[in-house]
């Protein structure tokens, strides 16, 4: 098992049906290490880490400029997020500097928002 393995989810599948949009199913395996130590009896993901995770992928799939993270907008928090959940991350390129995401699943949407790069 990688570093990476305990640190990102394992994408499942990534397709685009629009412009400037990717949608990544993602497993959320217990073995992830941000589990740890969060909540024993009933461990869920930070939102912190859903964060990273929506700039990882974003940088990852969407043709963004590669500059640091200047403002986070519109953040919600809704469902939390389990070991072994499946979700379903929509990304949507806003502009070079700007991009939104979601994470949804069967439970319903666990958090959105809009990302904002440095311009240079």
């Amino acid at each position: 098992m990688s570093e990476l393995d305990c640190l990102l989810p394992k994408e499942i599948n990534v397709s685009s049906t629009e412009l400037d949009t990717v949608a990544v199913a993602l497993h959320v395996g217990s073995q992830i290490d941000y589990f740890t130590g969060h909540f024993p009896q009933a461990p869920i993901l930070a939102g912190v880490v859903q964060l990273d995770w929506a700039i990882h992928f974003g940088f990852k799939h969407l043709d963004l400029c590669q500059a640091a993270v200047k403002n986070v907008e519109v953040l919600k928090f809704q469902v939390v997020i389990q070991p072994e959940d499946r979700v379903n991350l929509m990304l949507v390129k806003k502009s070079d500097h700007k991009f939104t995401f979601k994470y949804e699943s069967e439970k319903g949407v666990h958090s959105s928002g809009r990302i904002v790069l440095e311009e240079s």
